[in-house]
């Protein structure tokens, strides 16, 4: 099982649409490590940390996240998996 990071970038109505929490909830249930924050610019970062098929599922989760976001843009950067977090978080 190979383990993956990446850093994601969301772009488009994805504050106040509940898009953290959702992220939350996907991360939790494929086992996904990591956090996911408000940016001032109106997008929302995340940092996922877990096998490749599970973090896969929440980058493909983020494309359109929950019901009333609008995804415009989904950056996505692999990294170095790093192993540092034992759960996933909403930063504020």
């Amino acid at each position: 099982m190979n383990s993956k990071r990446v850093h994601l970038l969301v772009k488009g109505r994805v504050q106040g649409v509940y898009f953290r929490q959702g992220m939350m909830e996907t991360a939790e249930k494929n086992n996904v490590f990591g956090w996911v924050q408000n940016l001032p610019d109106d997008r929302v970062e995340a940092i996922l940390e877990g096998n490749d098929s599970n973090v896969d599922a929440v980058v493909e989760w983020a494309r359109f996240g929950p019901a009333g976001a609008v995804v415009k843009e989904l950056t996505v950067t692999e990294e170095k998996h790093v192993g540092e977090f034992t759960n996933f978080r909403i930063n504020s």
